[in-house]
């Protein structure tokens, strides 16, 4: 559900009267962009200085923003820098030594000669690889470059920045290597063969923006054919947050969500995984729509219920899921009073929550909140620690719940950089292997 918007940060001079921030905001709001971060650069006597970060769809949004604040009396954008291309200069993760080289005694230690006696170890007892090398600490990211966020397929080459990223998360959030892997092949033979391959350096491996409907040969040979865990980002992790979300929204409005019905629009890669996790929860049936047969049937081989009609669909359901990337895809007339819609689609939903919540929703909401980023840290953390050799259901669905726990009253979900939930979720997930 992940998209892309123009970042942009504007330093901006604002006349040092009350009231002039709120000009500022309209101006940007009633343009069309969002407020991200503000910061005080410089207060003076007649005038203060902030640079303030907008998200925008395009360039032309962004000239009549800059436009609008120029138009205010006293007012002036005196630069405009993208933060976000800066940052990824350099690449934003790094492979460094944890131990310092500095003389002849430690190079003996950690390289020629002494190393030798630890290869031998390893080769007497290959599971203290685990001990005295990083594998027990490290996970494969890989990708084939085709289903980068919402931009398609761009190539591995292109999608390094977003897998350098859940690498820097792993590091930051759960103390995990993450080692991103680029593949220049779109064939599911191939890929199988060649993460089998690196696999022995790794102790689990996340797939990560391949496109469906190979991601989903991809997983299952993979997860049949090693025996270290792997798990697919864009189903499980989306699936994850997303049942974590619907069990607030359930909490919220006191549906009982085992006893409810729930409908699943849109059957690729994300929208399985979440059918599949929400039978796994014990919902009392899930439904599904999609325009292709193929997802339909795939929905109807785990049990699901495939509905051919949308609004059929609708009048069945308490609770109705969309990840189609449709734009107002779900009529206002098709709303039950009472469902709970969760419209994850971005930048644009199935249908805005504003306009449900007038036909009779009890519940609405878009997918800006539902961030995988909640999910996979954790999970993998918790795999590691347990020292499993698959990701099951039950893990997916105890990080779920655990993400669910974390979140306070009126939230769909935590803040994702809440280092407590990834904490939580690596517990939650450690306990449902340790427990069997």
């Amino acid at each position: 559900m992940a998209y892309s918007k123009l970042i942009r940060t504007m330093m901006i001079e604002i006349p040092s009267v009350p009231g002039s921030l709120g000009k500022v905001a309209s101006a940007i709001g009633l343009s069309g962009g969002d407020i991200g971060e503000v910061q005080t650069i410089k207060v003076g006597t007649a005038y203060t200085h902030r640079n303030i970060t907008v998200q925008t769809e395009n360039e032309d949004q962004l000239y009549k923003i800059i436009q609008a604040i120029n138009d205010l009396d006293g007012f002036r954008v005196q630069t405009v820098s993208d933060e976000v291309l800066r940052a990824h200069e350099g690449g934003k993760v790094q492979m460094k030594s944890k131990m310092p080289i500095q003389s002849l005694a430690d190079l003996s230690r950690v390289y020629t000669p002494g190393v030798a006696d630890v290869c031998k170890v390893i080769e007497a007892e290959p599971e203290k690889a685990k001990i005295y090398t990083n594998i027990g600490n490290s996970v494969a990211i890989v990708t084939d470059g085709t289903a980068i966020l919402g931009l398609g397929d761009i190539g591995p080459v292109a999608g390094m920045p977003v897998i350098e990223g859940k690498a820097a998360l792993f590091d930051q959030l759960v103390g995990i290597n993450g080692i991103p892997i680029l593949l220049d092949t779109k064939n599911p033979n191939e890929i199988v063969e060649t993460v089998k391959h690196i696999a022995p350096g790794f102790s689990g491996i996340l797939l990560e923006d391949i496109g469906s409907p190979h991601c989903f040969e991809v997983e299952e040979r993979l997860k049949a054919e090693l025996n270290i865990p792997v798990m697919h980002d864009d189903q499980h992790g989306t699936a994850v947050v997303t049942l974590a979300a619907v069990i607030s929204a359930c909490k919220s409005t006191g549906v009982d969500l085992k006893e409810a019905t729930v409908g699943q629009i849109g059957l690729g890669a994300a929208g399985l995984a979440i059918c599949r996790m929400l039978m796994a929860y014990g919902a009392k049936s899930v439904l599904g729509a999609d325009r292709s047969q193929e997802a339909k049937d795939r929905l109807q081989n785990y049990s699901g219920i495939p509905v051919d009609e949308l609004e059929d669909l609708m009048n069945r359901c308490d609770i109705v899921i969309a990840t189609t990337g449709v734009q107002g895809l779900i009529q206002k007339k098709w709303v039950r009073k009472g469902q709970i819609i969760l419209a994850l689609s971005n930048p644009k939903p199935e249908i805005e929550a504003a306009d449900a919540l007038e036909a009779g929703a009890v519940f609405a909401a878009d997918g800006r909140s539902v961030n995988n980023v909640l999910g996979f840290p954790g999970i993998f953390r918790g795999i590691l620690n347990a020292h499993a050799n698959e990701v099951t259901h039950p893990m997916l669905v105890a990080a779920a719940e655990a993400i669910a726990e974390c979140t306070k009253p009126g939230d769909l979900v935590p803040q994702p950089l809440d280092r407590i939930v990834h904490k939580r979720v690596a517990e939650a997930v450690e306990q449902i292997f340790t427990n069997g």
